[in-house]
């Protein structure tokens, strides 16, 4: 059952069957009666071009698009012709023929699995285990203006994947290959030196792995008049000075770079598979890998195999090449899916395996342990007029801390309004002004009776976003069970540290000086609402499970906490020195790595696709090295 509905401040979305899967109840057992809502009304455009930054006059394009995609179309996601790679296979045609081995098993063709497959494949075989399925073909994955559609889709076989944090907060794993290159918003922008040298990353690596990246599905945007418009108010108050158009992290004012080409398609990590050997690579889509297999009859335990189920449901095991010097398993399923596969292989606190009768193989009380995500809160400013829809082009990086984004026409394409789009989004409309115990089906009812009487002008405007870069609230990841389909707990306490708070109230703070200034006025004209009132409105615009509270609108402090979400780059749960060394080696074992956004401390750069795909080229590239010298030629 599915029902769309909507409030005064926005475009709301409700499924109901996604309630009923037990995954999302052991989280949240009380909502099993009750509605969630959402939606991600951030269709858009833009063009963009891999020549020379223009300058920021030229770059503005103040006509939008004229594509038009059928909304029929548009929501079930078809229309492409798909892309045939021949080592791109369903799990299903997997034949365990004796003696048959890899030098490498990837678990997750994510955006670190993807570069790191292809690199390692140009001198030995390499097996890529993607759980989800293929980019290709999906209009709602490759088009942008069907970006919201896509995060949205709560099917079994959705790139996207619902979960929920204790916290309240509606969270996305990607379930496809490519990762999370496939969902998010396209930002491209490299980490800061500083953060290199935190990682004790080499440089010169570091500086030849970005690029290679960059050449391969990287582009510039074509600024549209919202994005201009931020620049230009960033910059009047106060977030300076302007370093135009770069992949650098540098404080000020800029615009970063884009996975979407000038067509407006999508380019995905799932591409750079293109630059490996097709003779010594294999995919596998749907393959959901249950767990490591170790031999423990030696000194230390060793990863020999990984157990996997294809699309029918049927088990399958690959085995690691034997022999001295050998390659590894390596976990590049992200920051919830690597530590999950850790503890369910048996590696983690020796109690919680326990208490789920799993097999400890290494007692590590780290795993899963230092989980985080950036909070981020946004403000809606109605507009005059409809805006060019756009995302994320433009950021502000201020030095306490915070970043100031902004993405714009929200709800105003024909697909946003006859499209359902589930349970996900960083800015919707939903019933969070409602207690959670009046969340009930007729409430949905009601609203979605009320839908229909809103005129489409209720849909315009855009939002300006704040979040924080490397909080110190921390939380933690733990098994609901040993169903490797079922996402874990997840805690990330956002605000428990109060100098997040501090730095949100800043953001906010700066978001009204922006909303001031003539460039965001002419657009919206937002003299004629006081910040009273854009808070109000983003209160209901912004979707957790949070409860609400009277003096949101009076208070910063508590509008911060009642409308945190987030822009999904939560990172941790396998972090160095603690889970993995600087190699990225699981300590305590032999034959089994971690190399994805799990290790990281603190997320990279203002959007972190970018140091991940690189980080995925970079150990792919210092493994080859190591193993083979001079002759990897690389």
């Amino acid at each position: 059952m599915k029902l769309t509905a909507a409030s005064s401040s926005g475009l709301v979305s409700i499924d109901a069957q996604i309630l009923f899967r037990v995954c999302l109840h052991r989280n949240y057992p009380q909502l099993s009666s009750y509605l969630l809502t959402a939606t991600f009304m951030l269709p858009c455009m833009w063009d963009s071009s891999r020549a020379h930054p223009p300058t920021a006059q030229e770059n503005t394009d103040e006509q939008g698009s004229n594509f038009k995609a059928a909304p029929t179309a548009a929501c079930k996601g078809k229309g492409f012709t798909k892309p045939r790679y021949p080592y791109i296979k369903k799990a299903s045609s997997f034949s365990s023929v004796p003696g048959e081995a890899y030098d490498y098993i990837i678990v997750g063709g994510g955006t670190a699995g993807c570069p790191l497959a292809a690199t390692l494949s140009h001198k030995f075989k390499v097996l890529l285990l993607e759980r989800g399925g293929s980019p290709y073909g999906n209009r709602n994955i490759s088009r942008l203006q069907n970006f919201h559609i896509s995060l949205a889709d709560t099917s079994p076989s959705s790139p996207s994947q619902a979960f929920i944090s204790t916290d309240g907060v509606i969270n996305a794993r990607a379930r496809v290959l490519g990762g999370g290159t496939c969902i998010n918003a396209g930002f491209y922008t490299r980490a800061s030196p500083s953060y290199v040298n935190a990682a004790s990353w080499d440089g010169q690596l570091v500086n030849e792995s970005y690029p290679w990246v960059e050449k391969r599905i990287v582009y510039w945007p074509n600024v549209a008049p919202w994005q201009a418009a931020l620049r230009d108010g960033l910059l009047e108050a106060g977030v300076s000075p302007f370093n135009g158009y770069t992949f650098d992290h540098i404080y000020g004012t800029k615009v970063g770079g884009t996975i979407f080409d000038r067509r407006g398609f999508r380019h995905t990590a799932a591409d750079l598979l293109a630059a490996g050997n097709p003779n010594n690579l294999r995919v596998l889509l749907r393959a959901s890998v249950q767990k490591i297999v170790f031999d423990t009859q030696g000194r230390r335990p060793k990863a020999v195999a990984v157990q996997f189920k294809d699309e029918n449901g049927r088990q399958h095991q690959a085995v690691l090449e034997e022999g001295a010097g050998g390659g590894d398993v390596i976990l590049s399923a992200g920051a919830i899916g690597s530590p999950q596969l850790l503890l369910l292989s048996g590696i983690g606190p020796k109690h919680d395996l326990e208490k789920l009768r799993i097999p400890v193989v290494l007692h590590n009380q780290h795993v899963g342990k230092g989980m985080s995500d950036n909070p981020m809160n946004s403000i809606f400013i109605p507009t005059k007029k409809p805006v060019r829809q756009s995302l994320i082009q433009t950021v502000g990086i201020t030095k306490m801390g915070t970043f100031i984004e902004a993405s714009s026409g929200f709800s105003q394409s024909s697909d946003s309004i006859q499209c359902h789009h589930g349970i996900l989004s960083a800015e919707i409309g939903q019933l969070s002004a409602i207690p959670p115990a009046q969340r009930s089906l007729e409430a949905a009812q009601k609203y979605a009776r009320n839908k229909q009487n809103l005129p489409r002008e209720a849909f315009r405007g855009g939002f300006i976003l704040e979040k924080i870069d490397g909080p110190l609230s921390t939380g933690e990841l733990s098994l609901l069970n040993t169903d490797v389909d079922c996402s874990p707990a997840v805690t990330f306490n956002y605000f428990s540290h109060p100098y997040d708070l501090k730095r949100c109230v800043h953001g906010i703070r700066t978001i009204e000086k922006i909303v001031r200034t003539k460039h965001i006025a002419k657009l919206s004209g937002a003299d004629e609402y006081p910040m009273e009132v854009l808070l109000n409105l983003s209160v209901k615009a912004n979707l957790n499970l949070v409860p609400k509270h009277t003096n949101d609108t009076a208070s910063i402090q508590q509008f911060c906490r009642d409308t945190v979400i987030t822009i999904w780059h939560y990172h941790g749960g396998c972090h160095v020195g603690k889970v993995v060394d600087h190699d990225y080696r699981v300590m305590g074992v032999a034959g089994l790595r971690v190399i994805d956004g799990s290790t990281f401390v603190n997320s990279p750069g203002t959007n972190p696709q970018a140091t991940v795909m690189m980080m995925g080229r970079y150990m792919g590239v210092k493994i080859l090295r190591e193993r083979l010298g001079r002759a990897a030629a690389v």
